[in-house]
């Protein structure tokens, strides 16, 4: 699936993939997130943290009507307060997401998928 955008000077078609990338570098900036996790972590077995090219696998792009809803699989780092990340991370995506691609973002629901000791 894709976003389309119309313009004056014509349309922009955005795919979920694209968006998703995105939306996965925006997370990782945000204090307390040690990575992205796979979406399918649980049912694989994995607890592997997604390089910077894989971050669209722990992200899931929905679009309804005229919103867009993400899903997002992360993995926090020990001694922070998860609530506060995941509302730091929230705040980032969709303020990320309006000011790169104008986007009207439903919600912004966040799984942890682990917690990781960093340095």
């Amino acid at each position: 699936m894709s976003i389309e955008l119309k313009n004056e000077y014509g349309r922009i078609d955005i795919t979920n993939d694209v968006i998703a990338q995105v939306v996965g570098e925006a997370a990782v900036e945000c204090y307390g997130i040690v990575g992205m996790a796979s979406r399918h972590q649980i049912r694989d077995g994995l607890t592997d943290i997604l390089r910077k090219e894989n971050y669209a696998r722990g992200v899931i792009v929905r679009n309804i009507g005229d919103e867009t809803h993400i899903d997002m699989y992360v993995i926090i780092g020990y001694g922070t307060k998860i609530s506060e990340v995941a509302y730091q991370v929230q705040s980032k995506v969709i303020y990320t997401l309006k000011k790169t691609f104008s986007l009207t973002v439903g919600s912004v629901n966040i799984f942890v998928q682990g917690v990781r000791v960093t340095n």
